[in-house]
C-alpha cells in the first residue's frame, strides 16, 4: 500500500507542476477532458489519495517491526 500510496503522490504531485509548465505525463493527458476543474480534482484527489495510502502503509510497516522485535 505504500508504494502504491507514493505513486499516486508523485504522479498527482507531478501533474501539477507540469500542469503550470504546460506539459503533462503521457499517462495522465486525459485528466483535463472532462474540463479545467475536474482536472484540478483529479490531480488533487490522487495527492490526497496517495498520501493517505502512504501514511497507512508507514504506520503498518512500523507495526509490523514492532511485532517482529
Amino acid at each position: 500500500m505504500k508504494s502504491l500510496g507514493g505513486l499516486l503522490f508523485f504522479f498527482g504531485a507531478g501533474s501539477i507542476g507540469l500542469y503550470f509548465a504546460e506539459m503533462e505525463f503521457k499517462l495522465l493527458m486525459w485528466i483535463d477532458n472532462w474540463g479545467t476543474d475536474i482536472g484540478w480534482g483529479i490531480r488533487g484527489g490522487m495527492v490526497a489519495l496517495g498520501a493517505v495510502l502512504w501514511l497507512v502503509g508507514n504506520s503498518q510497516q512500523q507495526k509490523q517491526q514492532e511485532q517482529t522485535e
